[in-house]
């Protein structure tokens, strides 16, 4: 199976779906903020391993904290998932930060920033 066969797209579809509701719902974890998004998934070809990106709206100590209640309820994640998705194996899943949606506020406010002082250099002219 290639890495980007449509069976392999199915699949990353389906993962981050049932990931988002475990999440959302199913954790009942405290450390694990509310705010918490799964941005993509990768599964691979073998259905071995997978990697989650997954966002978080807060300071450092929430993503933090979140990514260790997400590692710690791995094994509950992982048999859920089995129960919810019929897949030869379930795959091992690996979280990682995905830090683009803070990027692009960052952007996006950098941006708001510099439009502001262009109309005070027109007046000035």
């Amino acid at each position: 199976m290639r890495k980007n066969s449509v069976k392999n797209t199915r699949i990353n579809g389906e993962v981050q779906k049932e990931l988002a509701n475990l999440i959302r719902g199913e954790i009942k974890d405290p450390r694990i903020s509310p705010w918490t998004s799964v941005v993509s998934v990768e599964v691979s070809p073998d259905l071995k391993t997978c990697k989650a990106w997954i966002s978080v709206l807060g300071n450092e100590d929430d993503i933090q904290n979140t990514l260790k209640g997400l590692q710690s309820a791995e094994g509950y994640i992982r048999r859920e998932l089995a129960k919810r998705i019929n897949l030869r194996n379930t795959p091992e899943i690996r979280f990682i930060m995905d830090q683009s949606i803070a990027y692009g506020v960052n952007m996006s406010k950098k941006i708001d920033d510099v439009i502001a002082t262009i109309p005070e250099r027109d007046e000035e002219e």
